[in-house]
């Protein structure tokens, strides 16, 4: 027996096929979609009209096909009627972007934190940031779908609650619940909320956003104080059990190595990440600063041969990181990302060597090495990703949504 709510789903679960397949085939007609998606001509076309009316999707002019009767007319996502909200929960500040449904950033500010080390406060100031934000004249007459948000720490998919976030000091945060709260009584009061560690949301804004097909499975790599990696595999984001597949920063390269923060020796986190960085050049404990980072990438730009060594060690060691994660999930594309980047070719030339002659020991072609597609603004456009793939597969057990 169906019952109501079960009618719903199914629908809404046919409308949203229709999106996503328009977003991996735009300019296909009606006709086509039904083809496609093995619905009927007559429930295609209302589900379009629907889809029309709430400003998901356009049509564009008609379409000569050579055949009898009526013409085709090509659908597109619309990208002037509705607003997704993303947001990245730095360590140093909160970055916050608001987009339409093809990625294109309409509004973006970045703040800073009034007390980074106190958590609620950071999360609620996250709330009043996407307030202010979705009644902003960039916004105005535009419709907010949903919020999803990046964070700097390992996340439970199920309850949105974050575990730890290691450089910020922060453990077992509801930030579902918090950001909820901050939103109530609001213009986004109940409006469906996401989060997931930085990575995660990073590559879902590559896979979402940035046009790259054919680049599945994706592995996008954040290289900060910290590592971290997201995957992606058929379209869907793995997170494991509890939300922490991808904490390849604990991962072993080196038994026996530099001690980590996790109690362990070896880890990927203390041989390729900013901190250990810090740490060989300046000494334990190096002040994790703005302006100690800032200082490093200078003395590695200027030709500093202590630096410049410790980040080629580093390099080299992300190099048996890649081809380690190239071996385990055999990807099309792993994108580099992270506030390591900035130093460059110091980092990137090593890694890509080491992965190259594993390679060529094996006969093997490499998977592509890339950087992300936008810049400064990758997590919390990841975020507006985050919601995008989530409302889209009403089918999926994400645990979030509206309150």
């Amino acid at each position: 027996m169906i019952v109501a709510g079960d009618q719903q789903l199914l629908k809404q679960i046919n409308r949203m096929a229709l999106v996503r397949q328009l977003c991996s085939e735009p300019g296909m007609s009606r006709a086509g979609l039904s083809e496609t998606v093995g619905l009927t001509k007559s429930t295609v076309s209302l589900l379009v009209r629907e889809l029309m009316d709430e400003g998901w999707l356009t049509e564009s002019a008609l379409r000569a096909t050579g055949a009898l009767g009526r013409r085709a007319t090509p659908l597109h996502l619309d990208g002037e009627r509705l607003a997704l909200l993303g947001a990245d929960l730095g360590i140093d500040a909160l970055r916050i972007v608001a987009t339409n449904l093809l990625g294109e950033v309409l509004a973006a500010r970045e703040l800073p934190y009034a007390d980074a080390a106190d958590a609620d406060a950071c999360i609620t100031q996250t709330a009043q940031a996407l307030v202010a934000l979705s009644g902003s004249a960039e916004l105005a007459g535009r419709t907010m779908l949903g919020a999803g948000v990046g964070l700097a720490g390992a996340v439970d998919d199920a309850t949105g609650v974050l575990h730890v976030a290691p450089h910020l000091g922060w453990r077992n945060v509801d930030v579902i619940g918090l950001l909820r709260a901050g939103l109530a009584g609001s213009a986004l009061a109940g409006l469906p909320l996401f989060a997931q560690n930085e990575a995660n949301v990073a590559a879902l804004a590559e896979v979402e956003f940035s046009g790259q097909h054919g680049a599945d499975p994706l592995i996008y790599v954040s290289i900060g104080y910290g590592v971290g990696a997201g995957i992606i595999v058929d379209g869907r984001l793995l997170t494991g059990l509890y939300g922490f597949a991808g904490e390849v920063g604990h991962t072993i390269l080196q038994q026996g190595g530099p001690p980590c923060s996790c109690g362990r020796r070896g880890c990927a986190d203390a041989l390729i990440g900013l901190q250990a960085m810090l740490d060989t050049v300046y000494g334990k404990p190096a002040p994790s600063t703005p302006a100690q980072l800032q200082q490093l990438f200078s003395a590695a730009d200027a030709g500093d041969g202590p630096a410049l060594q410790a980040v080629e060690a580093a390099g080299r060691h992300l190099g048996v990181l890649l081809n380690n994660l190239w071996v385990a999930f055999d990807p099309m594309c792993i994108v580099l990302g992270g506030a390591a980047l900035r130093l460059g070719d110091h980092l990137v030339t090593p890694a890509r060597q080491v992965l190259h002659d594993y390679a060529s020991a094996t006969s093997l072609t490499a998977p592509v090495i890339r950087t992300p597609q936008f810049g400064a603004n990758t997590i919390a456009i990841g975020g507006a990703a985050m919601a995008r793939h989530y409302l889209m597969r009403p089918f999926a057990e994400h645990g979030l949504g509206t309150a």
